[in-house]
């Protein structure tokens, strides 16, 4: 399994719509987390709407801080993804590897659909950053397994558009 962490500031959109979407399209050969560096303590209502408007099991979906992720037991990361500038220009906490090579860094930028006003043009933000971030991870599981260590590859992924 490849583990795989979505990183954004607040971890309440982007990551976790990033979270949600690979957890079940990639079922059996991923592993997806979602983490903030400064995370606002719940999911967006309207990320959470959009899920399930699409289908999406959203239990267990929480907004927490990547400091869960840099612990002794925490799950050793093969591939780490910031979604939103800030969290790409952030020092990551070092990441406990074991016996495992580095994590792989990505960025696959998305506007932050969050603060759109009015509510209408907000929900519809949160659907094209949905279908961003879908687009981004179905490409993402078309790749080989022997690219899926390759930087490159996964960087090229975040050019979609």
């Amino acid at each position: 399994m490849i583990n795989v962490l979505f990183l954004c500031t607040g971890n309440s959109a982007r990551s976790i719509l990033s979270e949600v979407i690979l957890r079940e399209l990639g079922r059996g050969r991923f592993n997806a987390f979602s983490a903030g560096s400064r995370p606002s303590g719940q999911p967006h209502p309207e990320g959470i709407a959009e899920l399930k408007k699409r289908g999406h099991d959203v239990g267990g979906v929480s907004s927490k801080s990547w400091d869960v992720y840099s612990t002794s037991d925490a799950p050793i990361m093969d591939v780490i993804v910031t979604v939103c500038a800030s969290a790409a220009g952030e020092t990551c906490p070092v990441w406990p590897q074991k016996a495992r090579e580095a994590p792989i860094r990505v960025h696959w930028g998305a506007e932050d659909p969050a603060y759109i006003e009015p509510l209408e043009a907000r929900q519809i933000a949160f659907s094209d950053v949905y279908d961003l971030c879908r687009a981004r991870i179905e490409a993402l599981l078309l790749l080989p397994v022997e690219e899926l260590r390759n930087q490159e590859a996964l960087q090229l992924i975040g050019n979609i558009k």
